[in-house]
């Protein structure tokens, strides 16, 4: 097996027999090396940043409204955003521990538990996600170039579709979402940098947006209509709470993501508290507000257009200024591309790359996530909202709670946050466990898993729910009930295997197999 040398202040742990040890060239490559001190540069601003920049999107703005259409009151609906997030700001900061202590990017985090080819299984079930994310938000990018189209050239709407049938969008749609695809392709060649810069200058553009947008819905309509004024449509609490739970579930898989891949950023942070700070100042914050002015607009729409009209980019059509209307779907466009390049490229390009370091560096893994996004053709998942919520994102919800509970077991509970840095990437070393795979964490993973499954072919329709009750019930909490089964699991089969706080080098190994 190849292996190389890694220079002392790329691998700088404070001892130098550890800095000058061998690494697998299968196992690093720059890229996922740990960030170095010249590049630790993210602080406070740049992580709340961030957060404005991938939360303030059409998803966000929109976000709500199912929850709204299901019976949900105004203020429901945002408390329940607002629980969701504070709830999966909680793993996020946790999980951002490792990468701003350590500075190594999650695929190569998820060694410690999994082992260092066994972490290959959550980074590709996170990339896949991802790429699904990368998908939905080129192609509600593409949407608003399409409006700036017809804009320009009215006629295109009439234009023969000239695509097969089976696709399902026309050859201007299409090439609207491959000139999106292209720019976030560019961002991706530019580097992790770029994606800073981006997010910095973003946010406050953004952020004045929404806050233009909220004040034009108040003026138009004297106020912003009767949605605020309509109170919850269910009959009892027991209805509200069968609703509630399953929503709930639904915002914490909105980010449950980034709760797993989020030190790909803190690697970068200058302290723990810049992310630490960063994040709980960005995440529920904007997610809130932004959720907020998406129905306290559509309940505007209702007076100004006689109709409820959740979707943005349909919104800015109806006004009578080309200008009004190109300068909003441009800040759609900036919206959309800040949120796309950091929530759904730079974890899958690091997730990538992780599977062959020495062929795929995080360049090449962007346009592998690049190349799945259109594959998937995401105008297609968007079709339904009800499978949305309740099918894509509960979900991977069910598949990513279980990852980070056995990440944040492992590190928090068994290591006391104490890692060795280049066993990381070392083929022989400490976490090899048993030819590279931990069997505990990949055993605690499929019981976390398994509760869940039923609910889900519920949702799909392979199983029917009458013949599936309590599976189908117990899917609607699938995050929490997957993170708690694979937590626990870990924790007894690592214990098993003589683990323990107190005793770390059986950690290091996994135990006694």
């Amino acid at each position: 097996m190849s292996s190389i040398s890694q220079p002392a202040a790329s691998l700088d742990t404070g001892s130098k027999s550890q800095a000058s040890a061998s690494y697998s060239s299968r196992l690093i490559n720059e890229d996922i090396a740990p960030a170095r001190d010249a590049q630790k540069t993210w602080g406070v601003v740049n992580f709340f940043a961030l957060w404005v920049g991938m939360a303030v999107c059409i998803p966000t703005y929109m976000i709500a409204a199912s929850l709204i259409q299901g019976g949900m009151s105004w203020w429901q609906a945002m408390l329940t955003v607002m629980l969701g997030n504070v709830i999966v700001l909680i793993p996020m900061i946790l999980s951002g521990h490792a990468g701003a202590k350590h500075g190594v990017p999650f695929p190569v985090f998820a060694r410690a538990s999994f082992g260092i080819f066994g972490a290959n299984i959550p980074a590709l079930l996170r990339a896949i996600v991802a790429c699904g994310w990368f998908g939905i938000q080129s192609w509600i990018g593409g949407s608003a170039l399409y409006t700036i189209v017809l804009i320009m050239f009215p006629g295109v709407a009439e234009a023969p579709t000239l695509m097969p049938d089976w696709i399902g969008v026309s050859l201007v749609q299409f090439v609207c979402f491959m000139v999106f695809w292209a720019i976030n392709i560019y961002l991706i060649w530019r580097g992790v940098e770029s994606i800073k810069h981006l997010e910095t200058a973003a946010a406050p553009f953004l952020i004045l947006c929404g806050l233009g947008l909220l004040a034009w819905a108040w003026t138009a309509a004297d106020g912003f209509g009767p949605m605020l004024d309509t109170p919850s449509s269910f009959a009892s609490s027991g209805e509200f709470w069968q609703f509630f739970f399953p929503s709930l579930t639904a915002m914490v898989g909105y980010w449950a993501t980034l709760s797993l891949n989020i030190s790909d950023f803190t690697r970068y942070a200058r302290s723990q508290r810049s992310q630490m700070v960063g994040q709980a100042l960005g995440l529920p914050t904007t997610m809130t507000l932004f959720a907020f002015i998406g129905v306290a607009v559509t309940s505007a729409t209702v007076v100004i257009y006689g109709e409820a009209i959740w979707d943005p980019v349909v919104l800015v059509r109806r006004f009578d200024s080309p200008v009004v209307v190109s300068f909003a779907m441009l800040a759609v466009v900036i919206a959309t591309l800040s949120t796309n390049v950091a929530a759904n490229v730079v974890g899958p390009a690091n997730d990538f790359s992780s599977l062959w370091p020495r062929k795929i560096d995080f360049k090449r893994g962007g346009y592998i996530t690049g190349v799945i996004g259109i594959v998937m053709m995401p105008w297609k998942l968007l079709a339904d909202p009800s499978g949305y919520i309740f099918t894509w994102l509960i979900g991977y919800s069910a598949l990513l709670g279980p990852i980070v509970a056995i990440l944040l077991t492992d590190y928090f509970v068994l290591r006391r946050c104490h890692l060795e840095t280049p066993a990381l990437y070392q083929a022989e070393g400490q976490y090899r466990y048993q030819r590279g795979f931990n069997a505990r964490a990949l055993a605690a993973f499929v019981l976390g898993v398994l509760p869940n499954l039923p609910g889900f072919l519920v949702q799909l329709g392979v199983l029917n729910a009458n013949d599936w009750p309590l599976m189908a019930n117990l899917y609607s909490y699938a995050w929490f009930i997957g993170f708690a089964i694979a937590a626990l699991s870990y924790w007894i089969l690592m214990q098993l295997g003589g683990a323990s706080a107190s005793n770390p080098a059986a950690v290091q190994q996994g135990g006694t197999v």
